[in-house]
């Protein structure tokens, strides 16, 4: 059987990020990106529903974020949901679940807030899959319902 754990979400930044480095000198970064819904509830109301997610990022791409990302930057995230365990300083078990981004794309317009357009980063990370378009597809069933 396959699986799949992706996330991908597009959202604010409810604060700066907040960046550390591992004993190995390995840049890690923490965002807290704000997803809405907006709909009409029965009495034709416009309602609101925000969503709070815990992201990380490591490596250069925690670096990245930390140089071009501030309090409300909108930022495209994708990535697999991961949990973590660890213990508290009272002994207790503690669990956080999280996104990992392995894909970061900023998302403000030019000039939004300062009038002038944001400096792009000389070596953004991304990581992403191809599909090699010659390939033979002839193992694949014909029970399409289209």
């Amino acid at each position: 059987m396959s699986s799949l754990n992706k996330a991908m979400i597009i959202g604010r930044l409810g604060q700066d990020p907040d960046v550390r480095y591992t004993q190995s000198n390995t840049a890690v970064a923490n965002l807290s990106v704000a997803t809405s819904e907006r709909y009409k509830d029965k009495q034709g109301e416009w309602k609101e529903n925000t969503e709070w997610h815990r992201v990380v990022a490591w490596g250069r791409l925690a670096e990245i974020c930390q140089e071009y990302l501030k309090k409300g930057s909108q930022v495209y995230i994708e990535g697999p949901i991961q949990t973590r365990q660890w213990e508290d300083k009272e002994g207790r078990t503690r669990y956080s679940t999280e996104i990992k981004a392995l894909t970061m794309t900023m998302l403000d317009s030019k000039g939004s807030d300062s009038g002038e357009a944001p400096p792009k980063p000389d070596n953004a990370q991304q990581v992403s899959s191809s599909v090699d378009l010659n390939d033979n597809f002839d193992d694949i069933d014909d029970d399409l319902p289209f």
